[in-house]
């Protein structure tokens, strides 16, 4: 018969949580979950769980007790109504990301090409071409690691009966990205590094799982901020819209960065679902 779910899980749970964890109960169901490949809902409802199953879940259980990313142990994160499959070398997506889809979502429906700069895993361009039908996505990578989730989620998607999306190996400041799109792009979204490299030591054990590259951008996170600035500006047509993912301490200061191009009007920024302050849009003058 096997050993008690509820048993399993209220250990795990104790121990998650006397390592610090954030969400013991839901992390130790999940991981149950992802063993026994069942609903978590179903968790409570199983006669047993056998000793390999208990051994295996155990395993699990201490290595995200010393803060291995939840998802990395699934191998998978939820973003909208996708779910990417993400692990070492791709910055696993977070919840508040979402938002952006819904901050872009007037221009999307009327939007022809959408360009998705630093994608890595390809959250936000495959939650696009889930939800709208623009008739071009463009996903934009640098780091080759982070490229292979990208097309293994792209190739996933697409089996799944979404629109395919094109993946491009590029360097948001590379003044030759998309010089064939400039002008024409109707949208532009990234959540580029911006982490600013002062708080490293203050972040959860986590981000130390997220590739470096892909978190942080300079002292004060801004490094990356004028050239994504001037890249989009190039692509994007007169009255094209850009939405861009910053650190809750930039508010002021990527505002005057964006109104000081002069090439930008209707600049915004925009809180996330907590009330901080984390995405700036504007339109392409």
């Amino acid at each position: 018969m096997g050993e008690d779910a509820r048993g399993l899980l209220a250990r795990a749970a104790q121990r998650l949580a006397a390592a610090g964890g954030a969400s013991p109960r839901v992390d130790a169901e999940l991981l149950l979950a992802h063993v026994l490949a069942v609903p978590r809902t179903r968790l409570l409802l199983l006669d047993g769980v056998t000793e390999g199953s208990a051994d295996r879940f155990a395993g699990l259980i201490k290595r995200r007790a010393q803060g291995v990313p939840l998802q990395h142990l699934t191998g998978a994160a939820p973003f909208r109504h996708l779910e990417l499959a993400v692990g070492p070398g791709v910055f696993i997506p977070r919840p508040e990301t979402e938002l952006i889809i819904e901050l872009a979502r007037g221009p999307l429906m009327q939007a022809e090409v959408v360009v998705d700069l630093g994608a890595g895993s390809g959250a936000i361009a495959l939650a696009v071409a889930n939800e709208t039908s623009a008739g071009r996505v463009i996903a934009v990578e640098r780091s080759e690691a982070a490229q292979s989730w990208l097309r293994r989620n792209a190739v996933s998607r697409a089996e799944a009966g979404d629109r395919p999306i094109d993946i491009v190996a590029g360097d948001i400041a590379d003044p030759e990205l998309l010089t064939e799109l400039s002008g024409l792009t109707d949208v532009v979204l990234s959540n580029p590094p911006y982490v600013p490299a002062v708080l490293q030591n203050a972040l959860s054990t986590e981000v130390a799982f997220d590739p470096t590259e892909a978190v942080f951008a300079g002292d004060d996170g801004l490094a990356l901020m004028p050239a994504l600035l001037q890249t989009g500006a190039r692509l994007l047509r007169p009255g094209g819209f850009l939405a861009i993912e910053h650190d809750e301490s930039h508010r002021d200061a990527l505002l005057s960065l964006v109104t000081a191009t002069g090439q930008w009007h209707e600049v915004a920024d925009h809180p996330d679902l907590t009330g901080r302050p984390r995405f700036v849009t504007a339109v392409r003058r």
